[in-house]
């Protein structure tokens, strides 16, 4: 029987733990790598914000910055649905990403996967899914493990 340490109020130490668990995690989204890079962070970054992983969000925006994204299109992520700087394929892949995300309406719309593939290739939708689910995953993992955003540089 293992010992068991006395309650604390710390947060999980998964990676100390459990590391091929993280090192899974992190295979997990290694395998969605080859989804259009600017798709991916807006999905990775919307997914975040509707968990509130403001972690993740930070990280997702910064890259879509870094990569030269209009800050426009990054500021307006959370209403996407009523902005006109998505394209038409962008938003089936945010829409598909959020059916995933939100779970309390099943999980699997078939309408989200229909204009996704009116849009995508089977292969991408499925990278979109898998975007999505890594995402997920992530927002939780880092949550749980009480990973902060960096400060800002004074």
């Amino acid at each position: 029987m293992t010992a068991v340490a006395p309650p604390t109020a710390e947060p999980a130490d998964i990676a100390a733990h459990a590391p091929e668990a993280r090192r899974a995690l992190a295979a997990l989204t290694r395998a969605a790598a080859a989804l259009d890079y600017r798709t991916a962070e807006l999905v990775k970054t919307r997914v975040s914000q509707i968990n509130g992983c403001a972690y993740c969000v930070d990280l997702h925006a910064s890259a879509l910055r870094e990569d030269g994204e209009d800050p426009r299109r990054i500021d307006a992520l959370p209403v996407w649905r009523d902005s006109p700087f998505f394209s038409p394929a962008e938003r089936a892949a945010l829409d598909l990403a959020e059916g995933l995300t939100r779970l309390h309406g099943g999980g699997h719309d078939p309408a989200a996967y229909a204009a996704a593939r009116a849009h995508w290739s089977d292969a991408e939708v499925a990278l979109i899914a898998l975007v999505a689910i890594g995402i997920n995953a992530w927002n939780r993992y880092m949550l749980a493990t009480g990973k902060e955003v960096p400060g800002l540089e004074p």
